[in-house]
């Protein structure tokens, strides 16, 4: 069985010839792949894999009694194709290239809901049938697949005209284009100011042939390996010889730096971070900008993928978390760990997992100074305590 079979079965062939639904907008929500190529220059490349790859660190948590199954799937193995990071860095790739990215839900033989898996069709479009609202998928090998609605998964950005789906990256083609010219003329340029060393003039007429031929003995006897003592000799045929001062081509910074902050702006980012040699403060900018608000959506979109309303209500759901503080100096690191952990607000564990360590037994426990009084419950068993005072010259 392909992986088109495992992850989709048998399709009926009833939804393949639907209608398409009807939207508010008035377009067909349809989505489609288009080749901008924005994948395909390393400016734009390494935006998108800084972005995907600081994603494949979010880590996933379920809330909630509901579905305790899940748990290991989203940490460790969402599909049998995928650990937690390829899954999650895939998708933020898609997201980022394509403004959409879709997630369709796994079934084990019994029906339960087992695995989730990103997919990047060629197009996919919204049908109705019998009432019911469907996504019918079409792939590279032209194959279809259809699946209800209310069970795909789908993230997006830049919605305006579509109900459903992003609109395309059509506004950084411009930008793609001054990218490709600068790079074909640095590569141009550099051919052409090696090439050229000498300039002469052929202080008689000759044939195209002859000056040709003249040319070449010229290069043979003077401008090769076996010139050991660096002499250039030439006769009278050869008339106002001069060196070509050969300069390497430069590319007009202005313009450089145009085209970098066209791009930088376009994806949220900065040279900072693509070249990893950001400052705490520089991070947390970025985190909040981008990688919060995509962990956001996808918490949302994977919590009502699996629970239903009801199981929302009680408190079920998944979220995405990340150890910010991993980027900050050994002095924020210090201070923050230090003040949090002796007023009860995060564990021994908490605070070896901001300096990267491993956790340790009985280290999830939480501590507090005497001097600090508990006014609310403890915070170890949630049971009610007494006020502490610290102070003996102060009576309650």
């Amino acid at each position: 069985m392909g992986l088109f079979d495992r992850l989709f079965g048998r399709q009926r062939e009833a939804v393949l010839v639907s209608r398409f639904f009807e939207n508010l907008s008035g377009f067909s929500p349809q989505f489609t792949t288009t080749p901008e190529g924005i994948y395909e220059y390393e400016l734009t490349r390494a935006a998108i894999h800084s972005f995907a790859t600081a994603c494949s660190k979010l880590k996933p948590e379920v809330s909630g009694a509901a579905r305790p199954d899940l748990r290991q799937v989203l940490e460790f193995k969402p599909n049998p194709y995928m650990d937690t990071t390829k899954f999650l860095y895939r998708l933020a790739t898609i997201f980022l290239i394509h403004n959409t990215a879709f997630i369709i839900p796994l079934y084990d033989d019994y029906g339960e809901l087992n695995g989730f898996y990103p997919i990047l069709p060629v197009n996919a479009e919204v049908i109705e049938y019998a009432g019911t609202l469907y996504m019918r998928y079409t792939f590279g090998n032209g194959k279809k697949a259809a699946i209800e609605f209310d069970k795909v998964g789908m993230l997006s950005q830049f919605n305006y005209k579509d109900d459903f789906f992003g609109e395309s990256n059509r506004p950084l083609k411009t930008t793609l284009d001054l990218l490709h010219t600068q790079q074909q003329g640095i590569i141009n340029g550099i051919k052409s100011s090696a090439i050229i060393r000498f300039i002469g003039r052929i202080a008689q007429t000759l044939k195209d042939d002859d000056i040709k031929r003249e040319r070449d003995r010229l290069t043979a006897d003077n401008l090769t390996n076996e010139n050991i003592g660096g002499f250039l000799l030439y006769d009278a045929k050869i008339a106002d010889l001069k060196q070509v001062d050969s300069k390497p081509f430069i590319a007009n910074p202005a313009m450089v730096e145009i085209i970098k902050n066209n791009v930088y702006t376009y994806f949220g980012t900065n040279e900072a971070i693509l070249q990893n040699k950001f400052t705490e403060d520089e991070w947390s900018a970025y985190y909040e900008s981008k990688i919060e608000p995509f962990s956001l959506q996808m918490s949302l979109v994977l919590t009502n993928m699996i629970f239903s309303d009801r199981e929302i209500a009680f408190g079920n759901k998944i979220h995405f978390t990340a150890n910010r503080l991993q980027y900050a100096s050994n002095n924020s690191k210090l201070r923050i760990s230090t003040q949090l952990f002796d007023r009860g607000l995060i564990t021994q564990n908490d605070a070896r997992e901001i300096w990267n360590l491993a956790p340790v037994d009985g280290g999830d426990v939480f501590h507090r100074r005497l001097e600090y009084s508990n006014t609310g419950g403890d915070l170890n068993n949630g049971n009610q305590t007494d006020n502490i005072n610290t102070d003996p010259s102060r009576e309650e």
